[in-house]
């Protein structure tokens, strides 16, 4: 598939290198293409990307993704997947600038002909593209109001490693709450590993 990814940070390189190793035609989306030629993938301005992609990736903080959504259009978003992986922080990575909802969800409300899908935003970059380094099975989740745009993200998620027996679709995009929100656990939990390359894995109870 051709994938645009919105950011040149480490999770849109992260997630370019890993798509594009699976087959997929990558394009890194920058305000300021001619500023990173030497990231090692192709980088080109905003509308070019979304014009390129079958599928989009939200890679930006989350602070500026809905402004930076509004300078590319919804006619040019109109139909096209748009993979979510952003969460709004402050500086001090000690609050949402969501609290009381997502980012999912404002970029849903925002851009209603887009189908968005919420993934990946619960873990670090190094753990979206090689979930088999970790020490056992882990989970990735998804939210999102269509189905088969779910799918699509889904079959993504696969080429990244993640089998379906690791994903867990929560539901409507109205859950991507949940996942935006555990980022405050996860910086938790980092500070006290030292370390940001780690997962959660949902189990559940034993057969009797």
């Amino acid at each position: 598939m051709r994938i645009g990814l919105l950011g040149t940070g480490n999770v849109a390189r992260a997630l370019a290198h890993g798509w594009s190793a699976a087959g997929h035609d990558v394009l890194l989306g920058s305000r300021r293409p001619g500023d990173r030629t030497d990231l090692g993938l192709p980088v080109a301005g905003l509308n070019e990307t979304a014009a390129h992609a079958e599928v989009l990736v939200n890679a930006t903080p989350g602070t500026v993704s809905v402004d930076l959504l509004h300078s590319i259009g919804a006619p040019a978003l109109a139909g096209t997947l748009l993979i979510d992986v952003g969460v709004g922080l402050s500086d001090d990575f000690s609050e949402l600038s969501h609290p009381n909802g997502s980012l999912g969800e404002q970029i849903q409300e925002a851009f209603p002909s887009t189908p968005v899908v919420k993934t990946l935003c619960t873990m670090d970059s190094t753990v979206m593209t090689a979930p088999d380094g970790l020490t056992g099975p882990s989970t990735v989740f998804l939210s999102g109001d269509d189905a088969e745009a779910k799918r699509t993200a889904g079959r993504l998620l696969t080429d990244l490693g993640w089998p379906a027996s690791s994903q867990l679709d929560l539901g409507g995009i109205d859950t991507a709450r949940g996942q935006e929100h555990f980022a405050l656990l996860f910086m938790g939990i980092a500070g006290v590993l030292g370390a940001h390359t780690f997962n959660i894995n949902v189990v559940t109870r034993s057969p009797a």
